[in-house]
């Protein structure tokens, strides 16, 4: 019987009712396509009949209308996988279906997944990674007590036959010293039969069941290459034991292999788990109970029960449950999760609070603003895992290299049997030498070699507030030649404050600042609100200016004691026939300042300056920068002459002044175009083309939303001095990834030749390769040790 198709698609592009009602007529054109589009949720109900076309023609028309589909964003953890073979194997079998994006983490064992909703949904994924013989699951809100347990039990059941495959391959050791001393069978050979079977179908029956998965699923992996190295050893010993009762056995080949490789992944496990530890040290920072306000009177709840508009109170010394704000009470809050900075930050009546932040003296009444997944922790958390799982462009050259890695070393196993035939006659040496090669080749090291010292460096930068998007940032931070650098907000403060008063004729300070405070107190002008700020720090109260009104552009009138007054640039001043000082304003323009003058019933009170301050830390970061070798160029759209004190003030030596945000993109493409490498730091709003364009984008400051979704770098902390710092750490990072990979192919290298020639037993073999792999985790872990140049020079 035929039966109708329900789909969801999510539609990007539609900015009124009319587009989705558009599209809507669009989609019903379609031959067996019912549809129902809401502007509203932005998604689109198709009813597909059997005589519809594909879904992917649907999508098209789609497209072709001038919208798109949204595409939705999973995390799968993985079970199952032994190597990076397995990695590329899960990758190449998602990635070929359509609509989907897939990037596999061996190290992690997670796959993230882009895909199109209606091609496929988290069900068809997972059943298209079972097919192929892994297991998966979704990764949603974690549970990480509940992680975290299933990764002890884990770790016990590989302790436990590890343990069972040494208790019984330690007695046939006797056999390997009797080989020795040029003495065999110490031990009876049914003895060693018994001992070596149930190690290599019970303690090994895992890496049968995986390389069975991986040839099913048409590949293999290094599962494949133990089975088979450890099966040819203990087939041919049962043989011997049966045709030749004295001939010699190689049970202890077969079970030490076992042994060595179930120790190599015992601590491989171990190392690994350490490598997330910087998720798992955020997850621990929010507390798991909040006070709620529950009717007038305060209940203890589970944090995952609040929505955004309760209240809740945080206790001197409790951490912040969710992202909130202040409605009441003083305090003062560290933030250093989130900045790196370890000042705590004085809160008060609608300041902003962080989950997991942590509070100091006071007692804070606070509406919930952002839960669950929409606060700012679980956002860096998102930042961090998507990095840890993203991959660099050497991993891609490693993944190319480990897919036909595993069939070279079976075909290079298979020609060292047969040449060994040719020229010693022996059989049991033959073999014995293509196992030795199967085992040394295992390429594990190669896996891990990259992602997990990226995992590691990426954990190091967000412990210190430094978030990189995506491993290639990390990678190409070091590589930066010069970096382009905003200067409002960037190198200034990016607020204007009053520096200079010149009251005219008799006028003091004070009231040129009464007058002004008067006229701006109601204005939401950036230059209004430095005069207002400026007259309540020096505690000057405001004259009682009546009949405010505002030209766009020119300035402020009002009225006091029935005179006009008015407040504007020196150009307002002149379309009004009111005489200043020009000198004064012209030698205060000339200083940086941006003029404004005051008068009242037609006469100059005087003139006021105000000036974008400097960052406190522009001077040492740009020491820091060119210490590194990086050339820092200013853009900014100010007049020359202000570019020129702020360069000459911070000692930077190269800038483009009046230029507009869009050629700020074209000067940085066309740096491009000669061949460097080159970065852009701005606020991730203004400055966004120019941060897509460059190689690297670095946002700084207050983690919002604008700038996560626009950098590739975000320097948690508002300071300029951590962009040094996130070079140095991907200098660190980078270096770390050169070291594993050269482990990982001396190994191999120096390893297969020699194990091909009979210079390597296969338990020597097994003993190198499980080495390979836990040496490349120890260097990654040794990363952990990096500290920020920024911190080391305050502690000095």
């Amino acid at each position: 019987m035929d039966q109708t198709q329900r789909v969801h698609l999510g539609i990007r592009g539609m900015s009124c009712a009319a587009c989705a009602e558009r599209l809507q007529r669009v989609l019903n054109r379609l031959e067996g396509v019912t549809a129902s589009v809401s502007f509203a949720s932005e998604k689109a109900t198709l009813d597909l009949a059997p005589s519809a076309p594909a879904l992917q023609v649907v999508i098209d028309a789609i497209r072709s209308a001038g919208f798109d589909v949204t595409d939705q964003h999973l995390t799968l953890s993985l079970e199952g996988m032994s190597c990076v073979a397995c990695a590329a194997r899960i990758e190449k079998v998602l990635n070929k279906q359509p609509g989907v994006d897939a990037t596999v983490n061996f190290a992690a064992a997670r796959a993230h997944i882009t895909y199109t909703s209606g091609l496929e949904t988290p069900d068809t994924l997972i059943q298209r990674i079972e097919k192929i013989g892994f297991g998966a699951q979704t990764v949603t809100q974690r549970d990480h007590d509940a992680e975290q347990a299933e990764s002890a039990r884990a770790w016990r059941i590989q302790r436990n036959h590890f343990i069972v495959a040494a208790l019984f391959t330690l007695p046939l050791m006797i056999e390997m010293i009797g080989m020795l001393i040029g003495r065999t069978h110490l031990l009876p050979g049914v003895l060693q039969w018994l001992l070596a079977t149930p190690v290599q179908f019970w303690c090994g029956r895992h890496f049968y069941l995986r390389a069975w998965r991986a040839l099913r699923g048409g590949a293999a992996n290094m599962d494949v290459l133990v089975a088979l190295g450890t099966s040819v050893a203990y087939g041919f010993s049962v043989y011997t034991l049966l045709t030749h009762p004295h001939g010699h056995l190689y049970f202890e080949a077969s079970a030490a292999i076992i042994t060595l490789v179930l120790l190599g992944k015992l601590l491989e496990a171990r190392a690994r788990s350490k490598t997330g530890e910087a998720i798992a040290s955020l997850l621990a920072l929010q507390p798991q109970i909040a006070h709620v306000d529950v009717d007038g009177e305060w209940q203890d709840r589970d944090v995952a029960t609040l929505r955004e508009g309760d209240v809740f109170l945080v206790k001197p010394g409790e951490s912040v449950p969710v992202d909130g704000i202040v409605l009441s009470g003083h305090s003062e809050v560290n933030e250093s999760m989130l900045t790196g900075e370890s000042l705590p930050v004085a809160k008060h009546t609608d300041a902003p609070l962080y989950a997991a932040t942590q509070n100091y003296s006071g007692a804070l009444r606070a509406q919930a603003t952002g839960v669950g997944a929409d606060t700012a922790l679980a956002r860096i958390i998102r930042l961090v895992e998507d990095a840890q799982g993203s991959k660099a462009s050497v991993q891609h050259l490693t993944d190319r290299i480990s897919a036909i890695f595993v069939p070279a070393v079976v075909a290079i196993a298979l020609l060292t049997f047969i040449i060994n035939m040719l020229v010693t006659g022996q059989l049991d040496t033959s073999l014995i030498r293509a196992v030795a090669v199967l085992v040394i080749a295992c390429p594990c090291a190669l896996g891990l070699a990259t992602p997990t010292a990226i995992m590691v460096g990426t954990g190091q930068g967000a412990r210190t507030g430094i978030l990189f998007r995506n491993a290639n940032a990390l990678e190409k931070a070091h590589q930066l030649q010069e970096l382009v650098m905003d200067k409002t907000g960037t190198l200034t403060e990016g607020r204007l404050s009053v520096a200079a008063v010149r009251p005219a004729g008799d006028r003091t300070r004070d009231d040129v600042i009464a007058l002004a405070a008067g006229l701006e107190q109601h204005s939401e002008h950036p230059l209004a609100q430095a005069i207002v700020a400026y007259a309540q720090n020096q505690a000057i109260p405001p004259a009682a200016v009546t009949d405010f009104a505002a030209e766009v552009g020119r300035g402020v009138t009002g009225h006091l004691d029935g005179t006009e007054v008015l407040l504007g640039a020196p150009r307002f001043l002149d379309e009004q026939g009111i005489a200043f000082n020009r000198e004064e304003a012209e030698s205060l323009e000339k200083e940086g300042y941006t003029v404004i003058g005051l008068a009242q019933d037609e006469q100059s009170l005087g003139l006021i300056g105000l000036k974008d301050r400097l960052r406190s830390d522009a001077v040492p970061a740009l020491r820091a920068l060119h210490e590194q070798g990086i050339r820092v160029v200013m853009l900014t759209g100010d007049n020359a002459g202000t570019a020129a004190r702020v360069a000459e003030q911070i000692g930077l030596r190269h800038y483009v002044a009046e230029i507009l945000p869009a050629q700020k993109a074209e000067y940085i493409a066309q740096r491009q175009a000669e061949g460097r490498c080159v970065g852009m730091v701005g606020d991730g709003i203004n400055d966004a083309p120019a941060l897509a364009t460059a190689d690297i984008g670095i946002a700084i400051g207050g983690g919002s939303n604008a700038a996560l979704e626009t950098a590739d770098v975000v320097l948690m902390q508002d300071s300029l001095v951590h962009i040094a710092d996130a070079i140095d750490l991907s200098r660190a990072t980078l270096a770390k990834v050169k070291q594993n990979l050269f482990f990982a192919f001396f190994y191999n290298g120096l390893g297969i030749p020699l194990a091909a020639i009979g210079l390597l037993n296969p338990i020597v073999a097994g003993t190198a390769m499980a080495l390979s792999s836990v040496s490349v985790l120890t260097n990654s872990l040794l990363l952990r040790r990096w500290t920020s140049p920024s911190s080391q020079r305050r502690s000095v």
